[in-house]
């Protein structure tokens, strides 16, 4: 078979006839309609929302796979128009793997970086160094060099790829939900789950519905203090009232012209906080500029802006002619936003700063909720004493314990890391402290921060306020931070305190951050700084001094806080190309853990016994080549029951490892002391731990408990039983699982062991109000049912208490949106959110010898 597409390819560049790119303005085929050839032979391709041009333009140059790709390129611009339901392919040029875990990032971050070795890395990271060699077109960037999300922004992202001698627009899809940072640079990038990863790895597009585009306007120019974090949290709560989950957001306006590439990233990193798939910028010329900044290759981005003005991409935001068609429209002006957190236990729950005393004072009283936690109203003003290192201190409602600047979502943003630089100057030379018992941290996404903020002078500074550099990934804001001092945990336990952490991260759901900080506000670093300074939430900014120097002399934010223009020249000056082109030249030899490790050379991976960290999992048991079809599942117990809004971190925690629970049971039968645990999300290569962590949240709320806690009722004997060991009695008598739950059921993080652990727990099907789109399709990856009630329906309405038990009858021809019925004492009807699904793909994947 010929290809079909010959006559549309051409060079981009005269001189260079081998590199070639498909011009859609020469598609003259009539069996494409007279429509379709209207449109791409006019303007009005380039008023597609932005996803689709890359769609259309993701060609390969197979003769097997274009033609295919092609048509359904052009059925996906024919429903869009019309409305209908499509399911539909994606084929990502990119696939980003997150770690596995136990890089330094997750151990203990309390002493420098370059100081942080750990047997887990060798674990762990053996298995990447035998896969960088076993597979092609691999590459690892080994632990300690940073976030994905931020090496990805700064250093991997092409924005157009040039692969056997085609030009392409750059897209990625990852295993983390924040995958979406990219957007921000204009590669159109999500979070998937990583059974759906596996299938990009294998160069199989990805099944997903057409999704809708929300247009999302940006008007006006941000105040003068406001910073990008402020921007982004007034999105996020914005869009989640709007309602865009499982749908893509793409920004446009004005006001985007008024945002530099990592501002957009931020916003872009937050996309699942707010519910959506993508949170697009198109390319412009600030993009092309950041592609300078950051020392990528002049030729390639002269041939990136080429590449896009042909095909039409590249984006002009001030000229409203060149605005896109979508399907909703919603408007933000710059100028309305305020200096804000969110919080106490949602992302989405945004408090203006001015408002924060106020709103925390009425969360406390609050009957228990997202925005309460029930504190008798004559223990509000509880103060409990206590000894730290020799001095005393006291702890009340609202006092900041952890303050930390972590995270992806603003590390990777030099004008908000340079803004808490200079706040920080400005604090030390006022005669500012901040108390000792609190858990200070600065976890840079990236080598380039530390560079620019030591070169500007402010590391310093930082330092003194006890913000030294731990290490560079992911800490605090996934719940590595490690533990507080012994008395300041007694203190709170005694008083029954509402502690808080304040961080600069994205997610800051119940139990996530730690075990002890009830309330977590997300803000931005220079904020962080301020509150670890005031050292509690419970502060008018406006009218209460952040401190009171030597000299008695009563310092306010306003005195310190710098503006914006302060910061631009200092970002101006510093964050120059040769510092990312220093950084990353030696990014994959600087590790010299990594360097020294002597990885396998077998073409299959051998499994070291001894390890507690990573070992053969069970997937694989019992595998088949032939597809096995859904089964009834018959008098099914229910596991637990759950209100709305559990989140991935509830399923299946990353931080802490409790003493008394069943994964660290298991840890002490392998000989290792609590002081060795580390953390769920070190430990994620091991089944035995991740299963036993699975609902190990201590905030977790089952309605078969009267209390927080992750434990449940097993019915046949009546006793309440941690989750895994209820769990365990139910499989070793054959009764099949499920559990019930409410609204936006796996929200959060894309985390896989939300999906793999239940099924390890032997549930079978989860019956809930609706989902988060990610872990929904991972239950589907593993064979676990994803069922929704019907509209207007719930447990409330059909009576259902969970103490019942239930058959779920499953059709051979199990279909998405099939109602399939449910008996119990009575009989009701739920929708099937089964997806259509690559499953011959997952066997093969995870076949172990199909891979090679």
């Amino acid at each position: 078979m010929s290809n079909p597409f010959v006559q549309i390819v051409e060079p981009l560049d005269a001189k260079q006839p081998l590199k070639k790119f498909f011009n859609l303005s020469k598609l003259e085929d009539a069996r494409y309609g007279i429509m379709l050839i209207s449109l791409m032979n006019c303007d009005e391709f380039c008023l597609l929302p932005v996803w689709l041009q890359v769609s259309v333009l993701s060609l390969r140059t197979s003769a097997e796979f274009v033609l295919p790709f092609f048509l359904l390129s052009h059925c996906l611009i024919i429903f869009y128009y019309s409305g209908v339901p499509a399911v539909v392919d994606f084929a990502a040029m990119r696939d980003a793997v997150k770690k596995l875990g136990g890089d330094p990032e997750n151990i203990n971050p309390i002493c420098p970086a370059d100081l942080v070795i750990d047997h887990s890395i060798q674990q762990n990271t053996l298995l990447f160094q035998w896969g960088s060699q076993a597979f092609k077109n691999m590459r690892i960037i080994p632990p300690g060099s940073g976030i994905i999300h931020q090496v990805n922004l700064e250093y991997l992202a092409r924005v157009v790829m040039d692969q056997d001698g085609y030009y392409y627009p750059d897209s990625v899809v990852g295993t983390d939900s924040h995958t979406t940072m990219v957007d921000g640079l204009g590669v159109l990038g999500w979070g998937v789950g990583g059974i759906e990863a596996e299938a990009v790895m294998l160069g199989q597009p990805i099944s997903m519905v057409l999704p809708e585009v929300v247009g999302y306007k940006l008007l006006g120019n941000p105040q003068p203090l406001v910073t990008s974090t402020d921007i982004v949290l007034t999105i996020t709560k914005h869009l989640r009232q709007v309602g865009v989950v499982g749908k893509f957001v793409e920004f446009f306006g004005p006001g985007v012209a008024q945002l530099s590439i990592a501002d957009r990233a931020t916003i872009a990193n937050m996309c699942p906080e707010y519910g959506a798939t993508a949170a697009y910028f198109p390319v412009d010329d600030i993009s092309i500029g950041y592609l300078v900044q950051t020392g990528r290759d002049k030729e390639k981005i002269l041939c990136t802006k080429k590449y896009l003005e042909a095909v039409g991409m590249l984006r002009d935001f001030k000229n409203s002619s060149q605005d896109p068609d979508f399907t909703q429209v919603v408007e933000l002006d710059l100028h309305t936003v305020v200096p804000c957190c969110s919080g106490p236990k949602r992302p989405q729950d945004k408090v203006a700063v001015s408002d924060m005393k106020k709103d925390f004072e009425t969360c406390l009283g609050a009957k228990q909720g997202f925005k309460g936690f029930q504190i008798a109203p004559d223990r509000h003003n509880s103060v409990i004493k206590f000894n730290f290192e020799g001095c005393d201190f006291e702890l009340a409602h609202g006092s900041v314990v952890i303050a930390a600047i972590t995270s992806c979502t603003n590390t990777s943003n030099p004008s908000v890391m340079l803004g808490a630089g200079l706040l920080a100057k400005k604090a030390v030379e006022a005669g500012l402290t901040v108390k000792p018992y609190i858990k200070t941290s600065l976890s840079p996404g990236s080598g380039v921060v530390t560079y620019y903020l030591r070169e500007s002078g402010v590391m310093s500074y930082l330092s003194q306020l006890g913000f030294d550099v731990v290490g560079y990934g992911c800490m605090t804001c996934i719940g590595n931070s490690g533990p507080l001092p012994d008395s300041v945990v007694e203190a709170i336990v005694q008083g029954d305190l509402v502690a808080v952490g304040v961080l600069s991260g994205n997610r800051n759901f119940e139990g996530r951050v730690h075990p002890n900080t009830r309330a977590n506000y997300l803000a931005s670093p220079p904020l962080v700084i301020a509150y670890a300074i005031a050292g509690t939430v419970r502060i008018d900014f406006e009218e209460e001094p952040l401190g009171i120097n030597a000299s008695g002399k009563k310092i306010f934010l306003k005195d310190i806080w710098p503006t914006r223009n302060e910061i631009q020249a200092v970002e101006r000056q510093f964050v120059i190309p040769g510092m990312f082109k220093e950084v990353y030249q030696k990014i994959e030899t600087v590790n010299e853990s990594w360097n020294a490790l002597d990885a396998p050379s077998d073409k299959l991976y051998t499994w070291n016994p001894k390890s507690t960290y990573i070992k053969s999992p069970p997937f694989f048991d019992g595998l088949t080549l032939a597809l096995q079809t859904p089964k009834t599942i018959e008098d099914a117990y229910v596991l637990l029951n759950f209100g709305d809004s559990v989140t991935t971190d509830h399923i299946s925690p990353a931080g802490n490892i409790a003493r008394n629970s069943p994964a660290a049971r298991y840890l002490t039968s392998r000989g290792l002391t609590p002081r060795e645990f580390n953390s769920y999300g070190s430990r994620r290569g091991n089944d035995a731990v991740m299963a036993r962590g699975t609902f190990a949240n201590i905030r977790l709320v089952n309605k078969f408990i009267d209390k927080q806690g992750p434990q449940t009722v097993h019915f046949p004997s009546g006793e309440t039983l941690d989750v895994f060991d209820a769990a365990e009695r139910y499989k070793q008598a054959g009764h099949p699982l499920i559990v019930l739950a409410g609204k936006e059921y796996g929200a959060g993080s894309s985390r896989d062991w939300a999906a793999k652990g239940p099924f390890l727990l032997g549930v079978k099907a989860v019956l809930a109000e609706s989902y988060e789109r990610i872990h929904r399709s991972n239950l589907v990856g593993m064979g676990v049912i994803p069922l929704q009630y019907l509209p207007g329906e719930d447990a409330r309405t059909l009576g259902l208490t969970g103490r019942e038990r239930y058959t779920i009858i499953i059709p051979e021809n199990l279909k998405p949106q099939m109602n399939i019925q449910i008996k119990w004492r009575n009989s009701f009807r739920v929708i099937s959110r089964y997806l259509y699904f690559q499953c011959t793909l997952l066997l093969l994947c995870w076949g172990g010898e199909q891979c090679n």
